[in-house]
């Protein structure tokens, strides 16, 4: 299985591939980030964001995906812009046949330092250490993008172990 994670942004949106092995294994393909213009209008950047991610999807074919979800901001413009872009990744994923889970914040901190409230930092040194990266991976929203993808691998492992335990018959 290969995982898309994505951090959506307008300005930035991180990405990162991550393939889990049959043994559990996980590797890292790619990551980084998907950058448009601050001087572009609007429906420019939104759409220099479809065409990268298009391009992204068509060279490393994902065959599942995980979107971090929107979390309350308190500046409504920056919410706005960032809903649009979340809502440009949302559709170019389905347009493009790939299954999509969605995460929030907590449930990815959780499900990576199993704390709730960690920092950014303890986000990147549990992602290089999941991961066996030689050096932090940067920037914050490529590093938010890899822990978005290992969420939804270790969801999808524990959904799998639960399908073979209610499978099982009983004794």
């Amino acid at each position: 299985m290969i995982v898309l994670g994505i951090d959506p942004g307008i300005a930035t949106t991180g990405y990162g591939l991550i393939r889990e092995a049959p043994d559990g294994r996980l590797t890292t393909l790619t990551y980084g980030t998907l950058l448009t213009s601050k001087t572009d209008v609007l429906p420019e950047r939104l759409y220099s964001l479809r065409q990268q991610l298009m391009a992204l999807v068509q060279e490393w074919r994902p065959t599942e995906s995980a979107v971090e979800t929107l979390f309350f901001a308190s500046n409504l413009k920056t919410a706005m812009t960032v809903g649009e872009a979340r809502g440009v990744v949302l559709v170019t994923l389905h347009e493009s046949g790939i299954p999509i889970a969605e995460y929030t914040p907590l449930q990815v901190k959780q499900a990576i330092t199993g704390y709730g409230q960690a920092d950014k930092k303890q986000i990147q040194l549990t992602v290089q250490m999941l991961l066996s990266l030689d050096q932090l991976p940067r920037p914050d929203d490529a590093a938010d993008a890899l822990a978005i993808a290992i969420t939804h691998l270790h969801a999808a492992r524990y959904n799998r172990l639960s399908d073979k335990v209610e499978q099982t018959p009983p004794l």
